[in-house]
């Protein structure tokens, strides 16, 4: 084994307790589990706080990942590396890039953490893109969870990537997540996509708007207000 750790950082996804077996037993490892932590930005920078190991795996609470990956053949990351991100499959457009994929972290980076809307994207250092797909982020566990994941992913590649992608390929992901038709949940996750387009383009004069994509009770109080709560999601 690379001498890696291990954390599984969920919030309030339904099968989390379910994808965090899964992933350690194909990871062949104990993997810590981070859970129900407010604040996206605090949730990161605690990982750093639970792990042994200066180097770590990180999943989200959605990672469902591929019994074939092979977590020892892994190399380290490169000194000026922060993070290596794994691409996931996204179940309802069959598209696969780093959205919700593995990731490979450095805890003195994340301990470093800048502010960006994409938490991830204000490490220092550089991001390095894995060619290889790991898993599928299974983020349509309920009709909230699939029309947050399109919310805020549509509206952050509507305001411009913090990664860098090239305006083409964001515009070629914005409209898979608009037009995804397969998978449970789609028409949440079309509608999602739709209102974080929008919200981007309300919101592009005050950048501190783009906040609240990271406030889970905001965005809760934002499906609600459109789509009501669904049956399924009552207590």
């Amino acid at each position: 084994m690379n001498g890696f750790d291990a954390v599984f950082l969920s919030y309030d996804e339904p099968f989390a307790h379910r994808l965090h077996t899964r992933f350690e037993r194909a990871m062949n490892m104990p993997v810590k589990r981070l859970h129900g932590v407010y604040g996206m930005r605090r949730a990161y920078r605690l990982c750093a706080e639970v792990v042994d190991a200066d180097q770590f795996f990180l999943a989200d609470g959605d990672f469902d990942i591929h019994s074939a990956f092979n977590p020892s053949g892994v190399e380290p990351l490169g000194e000026e590396v922060s993070m290596r991100v794994w691409r996931a499959v996204n179940p309802v457009t069959g598209h696969a890039y780093g959205y919700g994929g593995l990731k490979l972290v450095r805890r003195t980076a994340l301990r470093q953490m800048g502010q960006a809307v994409d938490v991830l994207a204000a490490l220092p250092g550089r991001t390095e893109f894995a060619r290889e797909t790991a898993g599928v982020t299974r983020f349509n566990q309920s009709p909230f969870h699939a029309w947050k994941a399109a919310f805020r992913e549509c509206a952050m590649l509507t305001r411009g990537s913090e990664y860098g992608m090239s305006t083409t390929r964001a515009t070629a992901r914005i409209r898979a997540w608009t037009g995804g038709r397969e998978g449970e949940y789609a028409p949440y996750v079309a509608s999602g996509a739709r209102q974080g387009i929008a919200f981007a383009r309300q919101a592009a004069a005050d950048r501190n708007a783009f906040d609240h994509l990271n406030d889970p009770a905001w965005l809760r109080a934002r499906f609600t207000a459109v789509h009501g709560t669904p049956e399924g999601m009552r207590a």
